[in-house]
C-alpha cells in the first residue's frame, strides 16, 4: 500500500516554491485540508498554483519580495502549521497581514512563535498578548537574532528561520532536543543561505531561491497507522512503500521495535529526503518506557503508539509530552478517555501516561475530539476491539488523510 503523502513536507514545499523565483513543480503533494489552507493562503498574496493533476502542483514563485498584501483575512482553517510558519515568512514581508482559524486552531498557543518574531522587528497583535489567533502581523525591516527555543518544535524552529531569509545578520536557532528538520533540508533544495554549525541552524538574508521540481514521499505518521495495526492484528502481513524516513521521524519504528515488532526496511535510498518501504508483520510487543528525549521524534505517533500500550504485555509509561496537550486536542486527555471507554487501563499524567496492557479491547463509542490523530488511532483500536469501535465526527481526518477509511478497508 501507499501511505498519504507526507503534511509537514507538502506544507513547506508550496511555501518555499511560492518564494523562488519562477516555475516549482511538487509531485505527491497532500491534498487533504490542512495543506489545502497553505495553497489558499498563498494564493489569495498573489502566488499562481495551478493543480495539473491529483497530487500535482504547478508553482508559479514570485521571489522573495514578491508576495503582495491580501486583501482579505488569511482563513486557515485547523492548520497550525500554517499559521505559525507563515507567521515566520510574513514577519519579511512589508504590509499587514490577519490570520485567523477555526475554533481548534484559536486554542492553540502562538506566543512561543510571536516572541522570537517580534524580537526580529515584526509587529504582532492579537488576544493575550498575541498567543492566541486572529493575528495581525506587520512585517518589516528584521535583524538576525540568536534564539533558544524552550520546545523542541520543528514549526517554532522553522518560524524563525523562514524570518531570518528576510533579516540583517545571521539568525541562529537552538533546540533543547532535535526536532524534524524538513525546512532545513528544503531551505538547502531551493538554495538559501543556510548552514548547520553543529546543533544550531543559522540563516542568513537571502537574495534568491531557485525554482526546483520536487516528489513529496509518504508520511511515516500516516503510515504509522497501519504499522500498529500490522503489528496488532493476528495474521498480518503489510508492506507500505514510499515512506519518509528522515532520522528526526523515525522514532516511532524504534519505539515499534524495542518493543518486539516485526518491521523491516526494504529498498531504502536517498533523495534529498531519505525513503524507503516497510514490511511489517504480526508482533506480540511489550511494554515501553518512554522519556522527553524520545518524543520529538515520534509527536505525531504518539497517539496510535497509545494503542500499541493498551495491547502490549506489562505497564507502558510515557513521559516529557506535555507538548500533546496543545495539539488538535488535549492528545494526552482523549487518548486516555477514549481507550477507557474500550475497556483499557490508561491513567492520565501532567505529561504523559501510564498504560497497563490487556489482550483485547470491550468496543464500545469514542469520540474523536476534532482530531484526525486521535479518529485514526481509535480506528486502529477499533480492528482489536469485541463490538468494534464507533468514532464520533470522524470525517476529520480530511485534516490530514482523506482517504484513511478507503485504505484501511482495502486491507
Amino acid at each position: 500500500m501507499l501511505p498519504s503523502a507526507d503534511k509537514s513536507i507538502s506544507h513547506r514545499a508550496v511555501m518555499l516554491a511560492s518564494l523562488a523565483e519562477g516555475e516549482s513543480r511538487i509531485h505527491n503533494f497532500l491534498e487533504g485540508e490542512d495543506c489545502l489552507a497553505t495553497m489558499r493562503a498563498f494564493s489569495q498574496m498573489g502566488i499562481g498554483i495551478e493543480r495539473t493533476a491529483p497530487g500535482e502542483l504547478l508553482v508559479c514563485g514570485k521571489g522573495l519580495g514578491g508576495l503582495v498584501q491580501p486583501e482579505k483575512e488569511l482563513y486557515l482553517a485547523n492548520s497550525g502549521t500554517t499559521m505559525r510558519l507563515m507567521l515566520g515568512i510574513l514577519a519579511g514581508q512589508p504590509f499587514i497581514a490577519t490570520l485567523t482559524g477555526d475554533e481548534s486552531l484559536s486554542r492553540r498557543p502562538m506566543k512561543r512563535v510571536t516572541d522570537p518574531l517580534r524580537k526580529m522587528g515584526a509587529k504582532i497583535q492579537g488576544p493575550e498578548d498575541a498567543n492566541f489567533p486572529p493575528l495581525t502581523i506587520r512585517g518589516g525591516k528584521l535583524k538576525g537574532i540568536q534564539f533558544s527555543s524552550e520546545v523542541a518544535s520543528a514549526q517554532v524552529k522553522s518560524a524563525v528561520l523562514l524570518a531570518g531569509l528576510f533579516a540583517k545578520g545571521p539568525t541562529q536557532v537552538k533546540e533543547p532536543l532535535p526536532s524534524r528538520d524538513h525546512t532545513e533540508r528544503m531551505m538547502e533544495l531551493f538554495g538559501a543561505n543556510f548552514r548547520k554549525e553543529g546543533k544550531v541552524s543559522v540563516v542568513q538574508r537571502t537574495e534568491k531561491l531557485t525554482p526546483r521540481e520536487i516528489r513529496i514521499p509518504g508520511d511515516i505518521s500516516s503510515a504509522a497507522f497501519f504499522i500498529v495495526a500490522a503489528c496488532l492484528v493476528p495474521d498480518s502481513e503489510v508492506v507500505i512503500k514510499e515512506v519518509g524516513l528522515n532520522p528526526t521521524r523515525t522514532g516511532i519504528l524504534d519505539v515499534l521495535k524495542e518493543m518486539g515488532a516485526s518491521i523491516a526496511l526494504e529498498n531504502v535510498r536517498e533523495e534529498w529526503e531519505p525513503v524507503g518501504d516497510l514490511r511489517v508483520r504480526s508482533s506480540n510487543l511489550q511494554a515501553v518506557k518512554l522519556t522527553k528525549e524520545k518524543i520529538p521524534s515520534l509527536i505525531d505517533e504518539l497517539p496510535v503508539l497509545m494503542v500499541a500500550c493498551a495491547l502490549a504485555r506489562g505497564k507502558s509509561e510515557i513521559r516529557g509530552a506535555e507538548e500533546l496537550r496543545v495539539k488538535e486536542s488535549d492528545r494526552i486527555r482523549a487518548m486516555c478517555e477514549n481507550l477507557g471507554r474500550l475497556g483499557a487501563e490508561a491513567e492520565e499524567l501532567p505529561d504523559g501516561c501510564v498504560i497497563r496492557g490487556k489482550e483485547g479491547f470491550r468496543g464500545g463509542k469514542v469520540s474523536s475530539f476534532g482530531d484526525h490523530r486521535v479518529a485514526m488511532s481509535m480506528a486502529v483500536a477499533g480492528l482489536r476491539s469485541e463490538d468494534g469501535a464507533e468514532i464520533a465526527e470522524s470525517d476529520c481526518v480530511n485534516i490530514s488523510y482523506p482517504s484513511f477509511f478507503k485504505d484501511l478497508e482495502s486491507l
